[in-house]
């Protein structure tokens, strides 16, 4: 498989990760069967959702892939009264990535990230690579240093 944009800007950050494919599943693309074909426990595995808040608009959210989205608890994270969950349709214009493989890193545009705090409980964790049937695993810190990275490396334009 070629290296993603995501791997491309982690390998840019010299940032240690790991790459896991997977066979896709198109009747099945949930996030906890993703972590049982990467041999991973679903807690571990982290699935990126992309909502919109009333007042600050475009967001993303990281949370295990066995749990469902808290968009009460996003909204206060957030500042905003109201958080939902965009349509399907809309996250490939939004982000640049297909539903089932949306990436927190690389993203069309530096939206905010919500990275749910139990992430920092393992030593790697797994996101997206920015395809369907390819995951990256790596430390949770690192995920952040990498957001960092793309942020400045997008910025200095």
């Amino acid at each position: 498989m070629a290296k993603t944009n995501a791997a491309r800007i982690l390998d840019a950050a010299s940032i240690r990760y790991e790459l896991r494919e997977y066979e896709v599943d198109e009747d099945d693309l949930s996030a906890p069967r993703v972590a049982e074909k990467i041999g991973m426990p679903p807690e571990q595995v982290f699935k990126t959702l992309v909502a919109r808040g009333d007042r600050n608009g475009v967001l993303m959210a990281c949370i295990p892939a066995n749990t469902e989205l808290d968009l009460k608890a996003l909204a206060a994270a957030s500042g905003n009264k109201k958080v939902e969950l965009v349509a399907v349709k809309e996250v490939l214009p939004l982000t640049g990535y297909i539903r089932g493989g949306v990436s927190p890193i690389s993203v069309k545009k530096p939206y905010s990230l919500y990275l749910d705090e139990t992430a920092i409980l393992f030593d790697a964790i797994s996101v997206s690579a920015g395809v369907r049937g390819c995951q990256l695993v790596l430390a949770a810190d690192d995920l952040a240093r990498a957001l960092s990275a793309q942020f400045c490396a997008i910025a200095k334009g």
